[in-house]
């Protein structure tokens, strides 16, 4: 079987994270979970790495978490300790580097939420956005209630968090959730676009830049690498 996320760093510094499971339309399980812990302490240690890219395989980013793992921890407690102690959320937050989500198909849960850890987010016009785990009775788990007040107007975040009710990708632009949208079949060569863009600014002055954002977090740790 692959990998459920794969890792790539090219010689440019930018460090690619792919979700790799497209018949599960990506959704993340435990074995995703610490697999995104290492390759972000990878991108957080090597210091080479100026850019991190998130993207899904196949059909969507991201349809949120594997809902079929719900349950199986031997305790409340013992899930809670392995959450705090891989904090995922936290670490992609104090990265030092900057952070980039391409987006497309559903990006729903955590693939909402792990974008919103980003600093950028460009997505195709076949996107949806959506926080549905709120009609299971589940909190947004990953930052999600305080990330997405923090990005679109209260009304809005207020309406996802509280409805679960998916968004489509020109409200997402309408109001700031996402940066860009682009037909699909140009999704790769506008990020790509970015990416050069944002390659061609002073690393350090950027890095500087991204500690403060991430110093303004109370959740984020101070980023490591000086």
């Amino acid at each position: 079987m692959p990998d459920p996320v794969l890792f790539e760093v090219d010689d440019r510094g930018v460090a690619t994270i792919t979700l790799n499971r497209p018949q599960q339309l990506n959704a993340l399980n435990i074995e995703c979970r610490d697999l995104l812990w290492t390759y972000l302490e990878a991108c957080r240690d090597l210091p080479d790495v100026r850019l991190v890219l998130f993207r899904g395989a196949g059909a969507s980013f991201c349809a949120g978490a594997d809902i079929s793992e719900f349950g199986t921890a031997p305790s409340i407690m013992d899930s809670r300790r392995a959450r705090h102690e891989r904090d995922v959320w936290a670490l992609l937050l104090s990265l030092p580097c900057i952070t980039m989500a391409r987006m497309h198909g559903y990006c729903y849960g955590a693939g909402l939420e792990l974008p919103l850890c980003c600093d950028y987010r460009i997505a195709a016009d076949d996107a949806r956005f959506a926080l549905p785990e709120v009609t299971l009775g589940y909190i947004p788990s990953a930052c999600g209630t305080q990330t997405l007040p923090r990005i679109v107007p209260p009304g809005v975040a207020a309406h996802m968090i509280l409805s679960g009710e998916p968004i489509d990708a020109a409200a997402a632009l309408r109001w700031g959730l996402i940066g860009r949208t682009v037909p699909a079949a140009a999704l790769d060569a506008a990020a790509y676009e970015e990416i050069a863009r944002l390659l061609a600014m002073d690393p350090a002055a950027a890095t500087t830049r991204r500690r403060a954002m991430a110093g303004s977090l109370p959740e984020a740790a101070a980023p490591a690498r000086s």
